[in-house]
């Protein structure tokens, strides 16, 4: 039976979602066993977990395009929801304009202006990166029309917003402008996304999937890592409680004690509870380790690269000799010819003009933004696709087996039989990564890693780049994995024009922002560049004078605010009768505790790049 929760909490905000002991599986494959999980009104709630875990299909759940197979869930009174599937469909022949509308009428219920309506409409497509209004859906990538969806999902009035990775897609101004909108946004917010700065700045609530239960935290991304890193501690810790209490009752066991008083009775069966009881159960993890081949002296060189399409000028006399350990990022607006460059170094596409020379020893592994039929064939089977390249590769173990290295990237005995076609969008980019790998190469092209990819998975290899043996080069609009990686920004800017920036993409924006110029043309691209030019000590990577003198003195910030924020604690609790003074002290508090927060995050940056300015 179906109860309608309409009650209250003491901060008056009223539970629209309650989905009480779902359970859901697909064949033998149980995504969610007998659990619960409850939305309030105005919550921005996160959802992660490892791909193939059911992040899309509770979001299906909810928006009702799947049932459970067990338990209820049940809406409060009137409440309006509006979904963002993965990967929308539209009609071939309908124009951007028209999908829009037509997907915004479908979700709404109540009568508009329809001239204000549309102009909203031309706004946001505009804001995205769509403005021939009149293009047939059916000539759009899958990136346009994914924005096409994000317009009419944002568009629809609801009550609650589901979004399936918002931000794939997106450029770095885009995904800002949607952080700000969904900020803005009074409505409740459910939304699966791997952009952990954009899950940082929205979200007040994470949930995990994890083996089939639902977990929450009452945090937005950066104290979910902490909160959940607390309670592993805490589940250590019983455990190692329980088995140092075990040991001594199996010396006592051992002895030969006998079971005659209530008492002996009562301890043994204490031993048993101990001993049946199960040891806390973490996520397997992605397990990544070096595996690539030796590289020569020479790399990928770059001269004098120009590249247009009609009228359309994407490369304009591009330069760069690629050095051994390079980590390069290269951002820009979608459309604006990364992924074309990247196809050029692999040989795929031709440049207009110029010269790309490739080193006998390299051996380039790219991991392509979009993976189509002809890449991973339905029908074929997981262990076979991995085969397709090599049975066998080296690494710091040694020979490891195609199976074992499907193993370490979580696909278990009979999945690595299953056919590609029953793997989740995620497993499908997982298993697409093993591939790459398991080519040995020693240059890296990372085409938009993060689409697709879970945190855990993009974690780990975060961790593995920093160790690979060679050259990588990634596009990408992820602005924490850019920063996690990279150390030289190339920004496409306008007409064809590439100009480089030292560090991460933190510091790429805030050079721009400050008006700070970008790296002398002599240094970086144009037909006068030479290796000597290249292999200077200059590309160094090193604090900048505002970050030397800001490394000094945070830490001291930070202590700063931390005394204030307790003086203001104390101040609080002498105000409990004094409103005005009380409301007064906590937005204080409040402000402060943000200007903590960005320092925190700041220091953390700091302190990553001056670790690895010290392993130099």
């Amino acid at each position: 039976m179906c109860i309608l929760y309409l009650f209250e909490r003491q901060d008056f905000t009223m539970t629209i979602l309650s989905i009480e002991n779902m359970t859901k599986a697909y064949g033998e494959r149980k995504l969610f066993d007998e659990t619960s999980f409850f939305m309030q009104d105005g919550e921005k709630v996160g959802i992660i977990g490892i791909n193939g875990t059911g992040k899309s299909t509770l979001l299906k759940i909810i928006a009702g395009f799947e049932d459970t197979d067990e338990g209820t869930v049940t809406f409060a009174s009137h409440v309006v929801v509006s979904y963002l599937p993965q990967l929308p469909q539209f009609g071939e022949e309908e124009t951007v304009l028209e999908a829009v509308l037509k997907k915004r009428s479908e979700s709404s219920t109540g009568y508009e202006d329809a001239g204000a309506l549309e102009v909203e409409a031309k706004s946001m497509l505009t804001r995205l990166g769509v403005t021939d209004f009149d293009a047939k859906c059916g000539v759009l990538s899958g990136g346009e029309r994914k924005r096409l969806a994000l317009v009419a999902a944002l568009l629809a009035p609801s009550d609650l917003l589901i979004l399936d990775e918002p931000t794939n897609h997106l450029d770095a101004d885009m995904a800002d402008w949607l952080e700000e909108q969904l900020k803005k946004r009074s409505g409740a917010i459910l939304m699966v996304t791997h952009d952990r700065y954009f899950l940082d700045s929205v979200s007040d609530r994470i949930i995990e999937i994890d083996k089939g239960k639902i977990y929450s935290y009452q945090a937005n991304y950066s104290g979910y890592l902490e909160l959940k890193a607390a309670r592993e501690e805490d589940m250590l810790a019983s455990e190692r409680k329980r088995q140092s209490i075990l040991r001594k009752e199996l010396e006592w066991v051992k002895r030969g004690a006998r079971a005659r008083t209530t008492k002996q009775k009562a301890r043994l069966e204490r031993y048993e509870e101990l001993k049946s009881a199960d040891a806390p159960v973490f996520d397997s993890k992605v397990e990544l380790q070096s595996v690539a081949s030796r590289l020569g002296k020479t790399t990928v060189e770059l001269t004098g690269i120009s590249k247009s399409f009609g009228d359309k000028v994407l490369l304009k006399d591009f330069t760069y000799i690629f050095l051994k350990d390079d980590r390069i990022g290269f951002v820009g607006k979608n459309g604006s010819g990364k992924s074309t460059l990247m196809k050029m170094i692999t040989g795929e596409c031709k440049p207009d003009h110029g010269e790309i020379v490739i080193g006998q020893t390299v051996k380039i592994g790219y991991y392509a933004q979009e993976i189509g039929e002809t890449e991973m064939p339905p029908d074929q089977k997981v262990i076979d696709y991995i085969k397709d390249v090599a049975e066998y590769v080296q690494t710091e173990d040694g020979s490891v087996s195609a199976s074992q290295m499907l193993e370490r990237f979580l696909f278990e005995g009979k999945d690595q039989y299953g056919l590609l076609k029953k793997l989740s969008g995620g497993e499908r980019r997982r298993l697409n990564l093993l591939k790459v790998l398991m080519g040995a190469p020693n240059v890296l092209i990372l085409d938009e890693p993060t689409n697709d990819l879970d945190i855990a998975t993009l974690t780990v290899l975060e961790d593995y780049l920093d160790r690979f043996p060679g050259i990588v080069i990634v596009v990408s609009h992820d602005r924490y994995f850019l920063d996690r990686v990279v150390r030289r920004i190339f920004a496409f800017e306008e007409n064809g024009q590439i100009k480089q920036y030292e560090g991460g993409y933190t510091d790429y924006r805030g050079k721009v922002s400050a008006g700070e110029p970008a790296v002398p043309e002599k240094q970086t691209q144009g037909t006068g560049a030479s290796k000597k030019d290249w292999k200077s000590p200059s590309t160094k990577l090193k604090f900048s004078y505002k970050e030397q003198r800001e490394y000094e003195v945070i830490e001291d910030e930070i202590a700063a605010l931390e005394e204030k924020i307790e003086m203001l604690e104390g101040k609080i609790l002498q105000s409990a009768t004094d409103f005005i003074k009380l409301n007064e002290y906590t937005t204080e508090k409040e402000k402060t505790q943000q200007m903590l927060d960005e320092k925190m995050d700041r220091w953390m940056y700091l302190e990553d790049l001056k670790a690895k300015i010290d392993a130099q």
